[in-house]
């Protein structure tokens, strides 16, 4: 009989935001991002941000072909 006493470990949400630049779409998309994590998985959530001005070769791995945009780390398959 399983044990029902102890809730289950909090799901973790591991994001990561794709963005090009500091542009003022990457801060809103990332500032926008944080204020939802915030506001519904306050503590059970964390953000990376990938410039792909910077790494550019990152965007072939996750499909990436606009941004900003967010997937969902998952072990496989990626959620998008």
């Amino acid at each position: 009989m399983p044990d029902y006493s102890t809730p289950p470990p909090p799901e973790r949400y591991e994001l990561r935001l794709y963005v090009a630049g500091q542009t003022p779409r990457s801060l809103a998309a990332f500032a926008n991002l944080r204020e939802i994590c915030e506001t519904h998985l306050k503590g059970q959530y964390s953000i990376e941000v990938i410039d792909l001005q910077e790494n550019p070769q990152l965007a072939a791995g996750d499909q990436i072909v606009a941004i900003p945009t967010l997937i969902r780390k998952l072990p496989t398959p990626i959620k998008k």
